[in-house]
């Protein structure tokens, strides 16, 4: 066993990581969005993944022992969310297009202890997706009370990819990023609400 994979085993074990639907779970050259709970989300969605998932994360977890490390070791390369970070938007576009997987937020920053739903969007994903013409896979982060813990049981639940097309075509506009990103983040919170007994009982302590 590769360094690599045992540290992704130690994590899928530390953080009690079950991956859901892995046989949905593409190759690459997706856009992958999920609901973001804690600082270690983008840890548990890519020890749970078979492929490598390179996370758009804040540039401040750069900056946190341990932390920092294992992203970087991830691949994840760093975005400031204060500001529009042109940048980011340029590598995670470049990625896709040569057959990668990219990970992002679209809430832009986490929301511990509050259902997805009831959270704000930004316009980030939906930027990317027209920019690109890029496929979403939508992903669900779930635990009980939606409270991040060690050695609190973790589910990674994978949705059925959002065509591109689906979109009609999007112009480069604000409002057409905005749109495609509440699509997009509809249809985690709709998989979220689908799995959310998993985290409920004791198989969620």
């Amino acid at each position: 066993m590769s360094f690599k994979k045992f540290i992704f085993k130690s994590l899928r074990t530390l953080f009690r990581a079950e991956l859901v639907n892995a046989d949905k779970e593409p190759s690459g050259g997706v856009l992958v969005c999920s609901n973001h709970l804690s600082l270690v989300d983008p840890i548990v969605i890519v020890s749970s993944f078979k492929n490598p998932v390179c996370f758009m994360a804040k540039k401040e977890l750069f900056k946190i022992p341990l932390v920092g490390s294992i992203i970087k070791l991830f691949g994840a390369f760093p975005v400031d969310r204060g500001n529009v970070d042109l940048n980011a938007m340029k590598k995670a576009i470049s990625l896709l297009e040569d057959g990668n997987m990219v990970g992002m937020f679209p809430q832009g920053t986490r929301y511990a202890g509050v259902k997805p739903r009831e959270t704000d969007v930004k316009s980030g994903a939906g930027m990317i997706v027209v920019r690109a013409h890029i496929d979403v896979l939508p992903v669900a982060v779930i635990t009980k009370n939606n409270k991040f813990g060690l050695f609190k049981k973790n589910y990674v639940v994978i949705g059925d990819v959002i065509k591109y097309e689906s979109f009609n075509n999007p112009e480069k506009t604000r409002e057409e990023f905005n749109r495609i990103s509440a699509e997009i983040f509809d249809k985690i919170c709709d998989l979220h609400e689908k799995y959310s007994y998993l985290a409920e009982g004791n198989n969620g302590k």
